[in-house]
């Protein structure tokens, strides 16, 4: 039988009378057009074996999407279910088996036909198992997608895929552009909020299995009881939906929360405060995650205040959690404005010497790339330098440098391209894929990264198609080897229409999107010549402060010379940082990707590229090039309306329209300023600017959200 609607599905159902305003995401569930037998036939003919509140939520995702997907059509009432989905343990009991069961990891899933019963199975050896498998399985349904005839086995090629945010207790986001925090601190725990079970439901689709819940600038007051009463409150509501959280631990909480004098990782008390607030947190959470760690960083607390190593630190907080089998996860992302050494080179130097110092249950959390989610980084060189130190992957899904919620810009070409580059550590082959998902150094511990894009805008992200660089994170932690153009076309059919040419449409724009703005913002390896402080808008000007390496100008390194990074050995050397296949590919101006060109070489104005005109009218084309890709999709999306309703197609087009006005503002600005050093004209081709450059320098737009 059906199961009946919980009032909590019939309410999300009865949303769909209203304008779709991107709050269902990805789970849609809209109707499917002159849907097919086999998919009638699972969404209305099931069951599901067994009690449990995740069996439950199963039980109710069908039939929510049920209503949706075939509301219009007739059920279809047979003795024997269509569709049955139940733990390999339950089935085994009505004489369904699989071999291929045995081979999957706790939390994968598999999706198979039973060709003597005539039913589609879905199976697991847990119930988050199910959980994923149930889900993937509607995936298919709505974009059309059959169950090929050997089935669907997959498990996590990651284990822990988390979500961080970088939520403060007062709801403000660090770099957050969609609204406040969804954690209303100050109604927890007496209210458990309806946003906190579509937040777990969205992240269960897709995979995730854990979430941060803290600003990694911690703020050491989440540690305290009032808060873990709070934090208990979230743990509880993401349990069923195989989601753990973890918290940032502020280094100096001994003595800011504990009364102790130091936080000495190596003095006693300061070990037996936190092996105490250990246990005291999992009395309160028994699954909780772990801790995650930013010290001796942009001002933060941390080991060196004692002259002290990362891994002491790490180490202390990790024999704290091990009884209790949690992790932390402490971040590389460490650097001082008082070494005189290029920033790039300053993690690879604080961490490279502690390989294998640290305890077992600790994981470094590293950047995609060495300076700070730039459009476009070269990968971090600590990928494949650390075999015996586990490493995992930081992405940022929040956009602080592509332009925060307004710009649209897929971001899987930009983590599939850092995740297929080759480290050569173990020789041809060595990919930072195989570094994330533990195969190149045999890590126990696995995990992936993303800083959360999610805010208490109604469609939670800002714009709409940045809850595809949402979707496309969690796709990319289950399974770091998967092609971004898939992830971009399946997110588009279960968010907007399965129509072919929508799709193919769409999909050109997004995997276009990301090369779309560095064109129009760092083309040719430049980097960190934002605006200072809110990161918006151009500002390659920026200097002096009380930091160089928070400056464009220690970046660009722009004279009437040329313009660009030396980082060869006539230079930073941080190219040394590399494998010796990479040292001669990218340390030749002949050989460089052009890509990287700015990031690792000072080049001459004049110097001919590729092309055989001069580095000056390249970048002055790349620019150009990229407001005409910004104007061209404007276009584009304005011949996609038959396909998006109203109010999601008006709301893109609106901030479609921003971006391109934006790209604008980043070439005029840029290339003016960088003009004065060059002295050479602008190319053919290359428009004007509609300002002076002291217009564009002395522009200064104010309360910009997410600082």
């Amino acid at each position: 039988m059906k199961p009946t609607l919980t009032l909590f599905f019939i309410v999300l159902f009865n949303l769909s009378g209203f304008s779709n305003d991107g709050y269902k995401l990805w789970l849609q569930y809209y109707s499917i057009q002159a849907p097919q037998e086999w998919q009638v036939n699972f969404l209305s003919n099931y069951e599901v074996i067994g009690n449990s509140a995740t069996l439950s939520i199963i039980k109710k995702e069908i039939a929510y999407a049920s209503s949706g997907m075939i509301s219009s059509h007739p059920e279809i009432k047979n003795s024997i279910p269509s569709l049955v989905i139940g733990k390999a343990g339950d089935l085994s009991a009505k004489n369904i088996s699989n071999p291929g069961i045995n081979s999957l990891a706790s939390d994968g899933f598999a999706i198979f036909h039973n060709l003597e019963s005539k039913q589609l199975i879905v199976s697991a050896k847990t119930d988050i198992g199910l959980l994923y498998g149930t889900f993937r399985l509607l995936q298919h349904i709505q974009t059309g997608t059959s169950i090929p005839k050997e089935g669907i086995f997959e498990s996590p090629k990651v284990q822990h895929r988390v979500l961080n945010h970088w939520d403060n207790l007062d709801r403000t986001v660090e770099r957050g552009y969609a609204g406040f925090s969804i954690w209303n601190w100050h109604r927890l725990p007496r209210h458990i909020d309806q946003q906190y079970h579509d937040y777990a439901r969205a992240n269960a689709s897709i995979g995730i299995n854990g979430t941060v819940l803290t600003n990694v600038n911690a703020n050491a007051l989440i540690l305290t009881p009032e808060y873990l009463e709070k934090v208990k409150a979230l743990a509880d509501t993401f349990r069923p939906y195989g989601i753990k959280v973890y918290l940032t631990a502020r280094f100096s909480a001994p003595i800011e929360i504990g009364g102790l004098q130091t936080a000495d990782p190596l003095n006693a008390e300061v070990q037996a405060w936190w092996n105490q607030k250990a246990e005291e947190i999992y009395q309160y959470i028994p699954d909780f995650g772990g801790f995650v760690v930013k010290a001796d960083s942009e001002g933060q607390p941390g080991p060196h205040n004692y002259k002290r190593t990362q891994a002491d630190g790490a180490n202390m907080m990790a024999r704290a959690l091990a009884p209790h089998e949690g992790i932390v996860m402490w971040r590389a992302f460490v650097y001082n404005e008082h070494t005189p050494d290029d920033r790039h080179k300053q993690a690879f130097n604080e961490f490279k010497p502690l390989d294998g110092k640290f305890l077992d249950n600790v994981i470094i959390q590293v950047k995609n790339g060495a300076i700070d989610f730039q459009p476009r980084e070269p990968f971090h060189p600590l990928f494949g330098a650390m075999p015996n130190t586990p490493l995992m992957m930081e992405f940022q899904i929040t956009q602080e440098y592509l332009g925060h919620d307004t710009h649209l810009a897929f971001l899987a070409p930009m983590f599939e391209e850092v995740l297929k580059d080759d480290t050569y550590a173990n020789g041809k082959g060595s990919e930072v894929a195989k570094v994330i998902d533990g195969s190149l150094h045999q890590y126990a511990i696995t995990a992936m990264a993303g800083v959360s894009n999610i805010g208490t805008d109604r469609n939670w992200t800002g714009h709409h198609f940045h809850q595809a660089n949402w979707f496309a994170f969690g796709r990319l932690a289950w399974n770091p080897y998967q092609a971004s153009q898939e992830i971009a076309e399946e997110w588009l059919k279960l968010t907007f229409s399965t129509d072919a040419t929508f799709v193919k449409t769409m999909t050109d724009v997004m995997m276009n999107s990301r090369e779309m703005v560095v064109n129009y913002m760092t083309p040719l390896g430049l980097h960190h010549i934002m605006a200072a402080s809110h990161h918006y808008g151009p500002g390659p000007w920026v200097s002096g402060g009380r930091r160089a390496d928070w400056t464009a100008t220690y970046y660009h390194q722009a004279n009437e010379k040329g313009i660009g990074f030396n980082r060869t050995y006539t230079g930073s050397n941080a190219l040394s940082q590399y494998a010796s296949e990479l040292q001669n590919q990218w340390g030749s101006l002949a050989t460089v990707p052009e890509k990287y060109l700015l990031w690792f070489h000072q080049v001459d104005w004049i110097q001919p590229l590729q092309n055989g005109e001069s580095l000056w009218n390249n970048l002055a084309k790349q620019y150009q090039k990229g407001v005409e890709e910004a104007r061209a999709n404007i276009v584009t999306w304005e011949n996609m309306r038959e396909y998006v309703d109203d109010k999601r197609f008006n709301h893109v087009l609106s901030f479609l329209t921003i971006q391109a006005e934006e790209a604008a503002w980043w070439r005029d600005a840029c290339l003016l300023y960088f003009g004065q050093f060059s002295k050479m004209p602008l190319p053919a081709g290359v428009e004007s600017p509609k300002h002076s450059l002291e217009y564009y320098m002395n522009f200064k737009p104010h309360h910009v959200p997410g600082i």
